[in-house]
């Protein structure tokens, strides 16, 4: 797993990728998924779930956050961000990252909070993935 990955599920009790208490995806407390410091979601610098750079959550090249390539988290692939399959993105069951109920091993991306991610994806040329996420019902 990449060092910096939340939880990217649509479970909002303890740990879940909508839980805005330590160690959620939606946290804005240190390291959280939506922390906007050092190494948090939001973080736009180097390692962070907002960087563009290499491996940061708002790159297009593999390990990015926008890597449509095997097992990006824009890849239709197994363990793709929008795969519909087991472990993927847009699954619905346990593993998934639609899934709503606690899991020992929840979707996790580097990606940074979709408050973030929608708007850059239609800012960068590339809506249909925003429009796609939107309509699978990601948050």
């Amino acid at each position: 797993m990449r060092k910096n990955s939340w939880p990217r599920d649509n479970y909002s009790g303890l740990g879940g990728g909508l839980y805005t208490g330590l160690g959620g995806g939606l946290y804005t407390g240190l390291g959280g998924g939506a922390y906007s410091g050092l190494d948090g979601g939001a973080y736009s610098g180097l390692g962070g779930g907002a960087y563009t750079g290499l491996g940061g959550g708002l790159h297009t090249g593999p390990g990015g956050g926008l890597y449509t390539g095997p097992g990006g988290a824009l890849s239709t692939g197994p363990g793709g961000g929008l795969y519909t399959g087991p472990g993927g993105g847009l699954y619905t069951g346990p593993g998934g990252g639609l899934y709503t109920g606690p899991c020992p091993n929840p979707y996790r991306s580097n990606q940074p909070p979709a408050f973030i991610l929608l708007p850059y994806l239609r800012e960068m040329g590339m809506g249909g993935y925003a429009d796609l996420l939107i309509q699978a019902g990601w948050q």
